[in-house]
């Protein structure tokens, strides 16, 4: 998918979440994870860190070395989408309680990652994706 595609589904999940409340922490948290990650690939994709028809569907299962260049590029985000996506296990699928306060810091999570990608730039400028980044 393309960084405005992504753009586009992560605006559109965001203008839906508008309608809960700290007490719907579950779908707080889904939702910022599923926004989350669409932001997420629109920043590797704009800093040339992923092709378009290469998208990351969780953090968690990214290859090392893929971790360590997102976190070199943009270490803010990395830490940020982990964050969000360790949430869902602790709070939508586990019982763990102050659900409300972990929708807070996903949403604050997802800020960090919007944020990221709205600025991102290709690391290679007028080359697209650097070979050596791939």
């Amino acid at each position: 998918m393309t960084p405005e595609f992504h753009r586009d589904k992560a605006k559109r999940i965001a203008r839906a979440m508008r309608h809960f409340t700290a007490r719907d922490y579950e779908a707080v948290i889904e939702g910022c994870m599923l926004a989350g990650t669409h932001w997420f690939n629109a920043a590797l994709h704009k800093f040339g860190l992923f092709p378009d028809d290469h998208d990351v569907l969780h953090a968690e299962y990214l290859h090392n070395a893929d971790r360590t260049r997102i976190n070199i590029v943009a270490p803010q985000m990395l830490t940020a989408i982990d964050e969000i996506e360790a949430s869902r296990a602790l709070y939508v699928r586990g019982n763990v309680g102050n659900g409300g306060r972990a929708a807070r810091r996903s949403l604050k999570n997802l800020g960090i990652i919007e944020e990221t990608a709205r600025k991102a730039r290709p690391i290679v400028k007028g080359r697209g994706v650097s070979p050596n980044l791939r």
